[in-house]
């Protein structure tokens, strides 16, 4: 019925939208014009058949009207009383008003709705977290933007910085830093190289970042507070990305138990303990004890205990940490810093020459002029 352009555009735009919204959740933005669009529709059709007027029926039989106006009953012939007349397809008052009522009512509870996830949900940026208390008390978590000042503040302008894609964006328009990858997620191989340096050992991540010339690496640590979307949680992700372009260097079955779990204890994947996210996630973390209740290096988001605590890194170094751990950042060695053997500084000897003794002796000393010649008194030369 009534089909025309202005309406197969509609459709043709609202299935095309719920596909791409449906295959990424960013794209809900292209649905929401979509969805106003047909909800303007159909309360503006609901109101134009609930606020309609019903006409009055005009009475057309000459046998009843009279010039002056006056009405007389014909013999045999009942008139209509007023509720009476007119052909049925007309709609109550009271139906009326109680669907425009009921439809108001709505409008406005979805309005306040509106309101309510605006000022919770949207108006909270996700770089600041907030957790409550057993008392009700509202704590604010500033780590991120704490440690994306300490990036600005402390690196060089021209530093690259590797992390995983979802903080880009952050960290270029917060600390100004160029970075690898971002959430511009178009150079799929790209990120599966930065997936593979994280899922692979040290000295192999460490080939990569010299090539990409990386000299900070970011990850977000949530094993303190409980923070459940860290890195750790998204590794998984990285190593399927990773063996996506990389097949023979990362397999995602290394990462898993023989019983096929994703564990971070000693019951873990031996490829899983030693990859460079694990260790940059769980540095100095097994020395950490939190409250008399749990023992060192007890991982809150996984509930479990950390199973290789005691190590070092060799080719990158702690370069800041912020306050409940949820930022760390590394800072990547040149080769000549880590090549050099490690001493402690108490262990540390300067060894001092011994002191020079001149070998003059003390007429030297005073200076004596050579082939001087010898004058004597009272001889002529």
């Amino acid at each position: 019925k009534n089909v025309n352009d202005e309406r197969v555009f509609i459709i043709l735009y609202a299935i095309s939208a719920v596909y791409f919204a449906g295959v990424m959740v960013r794209l809900m933005l292209t649905l929401t014009p979509c969805v106003c669009i047909l909800a303007a529709i159909a309360f503006s059709k609901l109101f134009s058949i609930y606020l309609k007027e019903d006409k009055e029926p005009k009475d057309d039989d000459p046998e009843t009207n009279e010039k002056n106006g006056r009405l007389y009953d014909k013999a045999g012939k009942m008139r209509k009383m007023k509720y009476e007349q007119g052909g049925g397809d007309g709609l109550g008052v009271n139906l009326r008003s109680i669907v425009v009522v009921a439809v108001l009512m709505l409008l406005m509870m979805f309005a306040v709705h509106c309101t309510w996830v605006t000022s919770n949900a949207y108006s909270s940026p996700s770089i600041v977290l907030a957790s409550y208390g057993n008392d009700g008390s509202r704590q604010i978590l500033d780590d991120f933007r704490e440690a994306y000042y300490w990036l600005w503040q402390n690196t060089a302008e021209d530093a690259r910085v590797m992390s995983w894609w979802d903080y880009g964006y952050q960290i270029a328009g917060m600390a100004n830093r160029t970075t690898l990858v971002d959430n511009n997620t178009w150079n799929n191989s790209h990120i599966a190289l930065v997936g593979k340096a994280m899922s692979s050992n040290e000295s192999a991540a460490y080939s990569i970042m010299t090539e990409l010339d990386v000299d900070y690496v970011l990850v977000i640590f949530g094993g303190v507070i409980g923070y459940s979307g860290d890195d750790i949680n998204k590794f998984l992700w990285m190593v399927r990305i990773a063996e996506g372009e990389h097949p023979q260097d990362i397999k995602e079955s290394d990462y898993f138990t023989e019983r096929g779990e994703f564990r971070v204890d000693s019951e873990g994947s031996p490829t899983l303990l030693n990859c460079l996210m694990y260790k940059l996630s769980y540095y100095r973390f097994g020395e950490l004890k939190m409250d008399y209740r749990s023992p060192a290096g007890y991982d809150r988001t996984r509930n479990a205990v950390i199973g290789h605590k005691n190590f070092d890194l060799t080719y990158l170094e702690e370069a800041y940490t912020s306050e409940h751990w949820l930022v760390r950042i590394y800072r990547v060695k040149k080769p000549d810093e880590f090549n050099r053997p490690r001493i402690d500084p108490e262990d540390r000897e300067i060894t001092r020459k011994k002191p020079y003794v001149s070998k003059k002796s003390s007429k030297r000393k005073r200076g004596v002029i050579k082939s001087r010649p010898v004058v004597v008194k009272g001889q002529r030369a």
